[in-house]
Protein backbone atom coordinates (compact mmCIF):
# COMPACT_ATOMS: atom_id res chain seq x y z
CA UNK A 1 0.00 0.00 0.00
CA UNK A 2 1.60 3.10 -1.25
CA UNK A 3 -0.67 4.72 1.52
CA UNK A 4 1.50 3.31 4.23
CA UNK A 5 4.86 3.65 2.78
CA UNK A 6 3.94 7.00 2.95
CA UNK A 7 5.00 8.12 -0.99
CA UNK A 8 4.73 11.07 -1.43
CA UNK A 9 2.61 11.41 -4.39
CA UNK A 10 0.07 9.15 -3.87
CA UNK A 11 -0.24 10.67 -0.16
CA UNK A 12 -0.72 13.95 -2.13
CA UNK A 13 -3.38 12.49 -4.47
CA UNK A 14 -5.32 10.83 -1.40
CA UNK A 15 -4.82 14.15 0.52
CA UNK A 16 -6.91 15.88 -2.60
CA UNK A 17 -9.59 13.18 -3.01
CA UNK A 18 -13.25 14.30 -2.64
CA UNK A 19 -13.77 11.25 -1.44
CA UNK A 20 -11.98 7.69 -0.50
CA UNK A 21 -13.36 4.23 -0.20
CA UNK A 22 -11.25 1.51 1.55
CA UNK A 23 -11.72 -1.89 0.39
CA UNK A 24 -10.31 -5.01 2.90
CA UNK A 25 -9.93 -8.48 1.66
CA UNK A 26 -8.65 -9.33 4.87
CA UNK A 27 -10.36 -9.26 8.55
CA UNK A 28 -6.93 -7.62 9.45
CA UNK A 29 -8.20 -4.57 8.24
CA UNK A 30 -4.54 -3.29 6.90
CA UNK A 31 -6.20 -0.99 4.08
CA UNK A 32 -8.21 0.86 6.82
CA UNK A 33 -5.44 0.95 9.43
CA UNK A 34 -2.93 1.95 6.71
CA UNK A 35 -5.33 5.21 6.13
CA UNK A 36 -5.56 5.37 9.88
CA UNK A 37 -1.85 5.71 10.54
CA UNK A 38 -1.64 7.91 7.75
CA UNK A 39 -3.94 10.17 9.82
CA UNK A 40 -6.74 9.99 7.12
CA UNK A 41 -9.97 9.45 8.71
CA UNK A 42 -12.54 11.18 6.28
CA UNK A 43 -13.12 7.49 4.32
CA UNK A 44 -15.06 4.74 3.78
CA UNK A 45 -13.94 1.02 4.66
CA UNK A 46 -15.78 -1.65 3.12
CA UNK A 47 -14.53 -5.11 4.22
CA UNK A 48 -15.73 -7.75 2.12
CA UNK A 49 -16.43 -10.17 4.66
CA UNK A 50 -19.14 -8.68 4.63
CA UNK A 51 -20.29 -9.43 1.71
CA UNK A 52 -19.96 -13.06 2.64
CA UNK A 53 -16.18 -13.33 1.28
CA UNK A 54 -13.23 -14.73 2.14
CA UNK A 55 -10.04 -14.35 2.09
CA UNK A 56 -8.13 -16.60 -0.29
CA UNK A 57 -11.97 -18.35 -0.69
CA UNK A 58 -14.24 -16.26 -2.82
CA UNK A 59 -13.30 -16.47 -6.40
CA UNK A 60 -13.39 -13.40 -8.76
CA UNK A 61 -16.42 -14.16 -10.67
CA UNK A 62 -18.77 -11.21 -12.06
CA UNK A 63 -21.16 -12.11 -9.58
CA UNK A 64 -18.87 -11.02 -6.92
CA UNK A 65 -17.26 -8.26 -8.40
CA UNK A 66 -20.71 -6.58 -9.46
CA UNK A 67 -21.72 -7.38 -5.61
CA UNK A 68 -18.22 -5.32 -4.25
CA UNK A 69 -18.72 -2.73 -6.86
CA UNK A 70 -22.65 -2.24 -5.88
CA UNK A 71 -21.92 -1.72 -2.05
CA UNK A 72 -18.60 0.81 -3.03
CA UNK A 73 -21.50 3.15 -5.25
CA UNK A 74 -23.83 2.86 -2.64
CA UNK A 75 -21.23 3.75 0.17
CA UNK A 76 -20.18 6.38 -1.82
CA UNK A 77 -23.51 7.71 -2.43
CA UNK A 78 -24.29 8.18 1.01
Amino acid sequence: MSIGGRVSGFMKTTESADKILAIDGCPLNCVKNGLEQARFNKFQHLQLADLGMGKCSSPVTEENICKVVAKGKEMMAG
